[in-house]
């Protein structure tokens, strides 16, 4: 005879009314901290004596959660990455917002599955993939998926491309000789991600091609014909072309009308890395930008960048479902679909990709285009923009800086003018950082080592980015920066 469980055998809180008083402080204390984040710093170093307390063995007892939640208090919360501070400005990251918060916590409630079955939960990653498809214009064939984000995107649109060109039968016979000879293309400025997807999807990094940029750091459609070309004359198999919308270092985008034009002529699948500007259709002033982006094959982009969807919610939309599907549906005995019941409402979205368990990513992004609307967050980009141009005409203000590319749009690279330039700003950026005042990250432009901007937050404001240059400027004669560039 079974015995009756124990009352602690269940992980449920055993004093609901104890443990609802603590679940309201530390909704109030989420709260407090986005309300309050001007009076912090972006980021705080993690100190060797914290850093140790990461390294314990793991706990066979429990613990009471007052006294865990105030070891998040104490030891995770200072030190957190930044990125819902205004003046965090380092890489391509989203500022997140208290709608989302909410809305991703209303998910943990739900804990849904969103790998298939008849659900609410699979409902609204479907009207996501309505809403998609209306914002690009895309026809009613299209599908859409969520993921992580957009490196894993476009290995999806790397895998999908692949198994149009070789056909659905090269998922059973491998990629053979004819996988081999597979070609893609894509800029100098592309994203590395790029590259990783072909690597991963088996094709071999040597089978991308990267092509020249030419004005406003844009492919060369010139130089993508004679590549495509010249492959073909060599017997290989051009199947692939990627543009950019936008380029990570400098926020430029590719000539996408004329990309797809070139793309429809020759027969290749046209794919859109459009991680952060994609979703740049919302501004109906930065839209014309994106012009051709409605003619792609598949667009790779991110609602948890511009669009301020709580990490994680990248998303992928491929403009014929039925090439989605030829490349990862997978029929099982345990995934049986029927007419009727829990089991119904096939295709499932683990058709459309590699994952079975899934997260309930839809729902903040849900959350986030209802209460905000896409016309508020298109002119929360615009926005950006300007603060940016605020910034560049700054930089072009103070003799002691130089501005190293064109503001596309929200990315703004400079360096302070040194002896030394790579090392000392490579030291100057890190000063930032550790100040607290501001997050900028750097990289390389034209060879030379840039301290980078990409002004994504929607707090951020002038005077945020003034402080960013009132720190480099006071920094820049710290003797100890020119002590670690020498």
């Amino acid at each position: 005879m079974t015995a009756n469980p124990e009352p602690h055998d269940t992980l449920d809180p055993q004093d609901w009314e104890t443990f609802r008083a603590l679940a309201h402080q530390m909704l109030d204390d989420a709260v407090d901290y986005i309300e309050l984040i001007r009076k912090r710093p972006v980021w705080k170093a993690m100190p060797e004596n914290v850093r140790r307390r990461f390294r314990s063995a793991v706990p066979e007892e429990p613990s009471d959660l007052a006294a865990v939640y105030d070891d998040f208090a104490q030891f995770i919360a200072p030190y957190a990455l930044g990125n819902a501070h205004p003046s965090f400005m380092g890489w391509v990251h989203g500022g997140g917002t208290p709608v989302g918060m909410m809305a991703e916590m209303l998910a943990a409630a739900l804990n849904s599955n969103l790998g298939g079955r008849d659900h609410a939960g699979v409902a609204v990653e479907r009207q996501i993939v309505e809403w998609a498809r209306q914002i690009f214009e895309f026809p009613d064939s299209a599908s859409g998926l969520f993921v992580t984000g957009t490196s894993m995107a476009n290995l999806l649109a790397v895998l999908i491309a692949r198994s149009w060109a070789l056909g659905r039968a090269s998922r059973m016979t491998g990629l053979g000789d004819k996988g081999a000879q597979l070609r893609a293309y894509t800029s100098r400025a592309a994203h590395g991600c790029i590259a990783r997807a072909m690597d991963f999807a088996g094709l071999g990094t040597d089978g991308l091609r990267l092509i020249e940029t030419h004005v406003n750091d844009r492919m060369d459609m010139a130089a993508l014909g004679r590549a495509v070309a010249q492959d073909r004359d060599a017997g290989l198999t051009p199947f692939l072309v990627v543009g950019s919308a936008v380029t990570v270092d400098t926020g430029a985008i590719d000539d996408l009308e004329t990309v797809a034009a070139f793309c429809h002529r020759e027969g290749l699948w046209f794919h859109v890395d459009g991680a952060f500007g994609a979703l740049a259709k919302l501004s109906p002033a930065l839209a014309p930008r994106l012009r051709g982006i409605e003619r792609a094959d598949s667009i790779a982009f991110d609602f948890h960048k511009w669009a301020q969807v709580p990490y994680d919610a990248g998303f992928l939309l491929v403009r014929d479902a039925s090439r989605h599907l030829d490349a990862f549906a997978s029929p099982a005995a345990y995934l049986r679909r029927e007419a009727r019941g829990l089991a119904a409402g096939s295709p499932w979205p683990c058709d459309l990709g590699p994952d079975l368990s899934r997260g309930f990513r839809a729902l903040k992004t849900w959350f986030t285009l209802k209460t905000y609307g896409t016309k508020r967050l298109g002119r929360i980009m615009e926005r950006s923009c300007a603060v940016a141009r605020h910034l560049e005409a700054r930089i072009e203000a103070e003799p002691s800086l130089e501005l190293l590319a064109p503001a596309h749009l929200n990315i703004v690279c400079y360096r302070y003018r040194a002896a030394n330039p790579d090392d000392f700003n490579a030291a100057l950026a890190v000063a930032i950082q550790e100040s607290g005042i501001a997050a900028p990250s750097t990289t390389v432009i034209d060879g030379k080592l840039a301290i980078r901007a990409a002004i994504f937050n929607h707090r951020t404001r002038e005077q945020d980015v003034d402080a960013l240059i009132d720190a480099t400027l006071a920094l820049a004669v710290d003797k100890e920066i020119y002590a670690l560039s020498a």
